[in-house]
């Protein structure tokens, strides 16, 4: 019961911190999803960070991991914000930024993750 807990509170403050980010950053002026973007990418470098400090001092304990991990990072990355804005470009036929937006999380997601475990063995 208590690593329920811990995942529930962590994905509620990951996802009111998501849904604040995209409020200011996911607005109509801009023609591209900024913050959920950010979001996944910022929870990218996040658990890259938490994994490199698992494989460098195999102590983090596991209530923090379900807790940050799990918990906070599920709820502040979001995959099906991510789809709705893909399916918009879609839709309209903007074809062009269909493929930046998910080619660029993809490889921008995948790197901040790597930098996350690099960031944690070099300092």
């Amino acid at each position: 019961m208590k690593q329920l807990i811990l995942v529930f509170l962590g994905g509620g403050i990951g996802s009111s911190l998501r849904y604040c980010i995209g409020h200011y950053l996911n607005s109509p002026k801009y023609d591209f999803p900024y913050g959920t973007f950010l979001v996944n990418v910022v929870g990218s470098l996040l658990i890259g960070v938490i994994l490199g400090f698992t494989f460098r001092v195999h102590s983090l304990s596991n209530n923090f991991i379900l807790f940050v991990a799990v918990g906070f990072c599920g709820g502040f990355t979001t995959f099906s914000a991510f789809a709705f804005d893909n399916l918009l470009y879609l839709k309209s036929g903007d074809f062009t930024s269909f493929a930046i937006y998910t080619t660029g999380t993809l490889l921008v997601g995948f790197a901040a993750a790597f930098v996350g475990i690099w960031l944690v063995r070099f300092f």
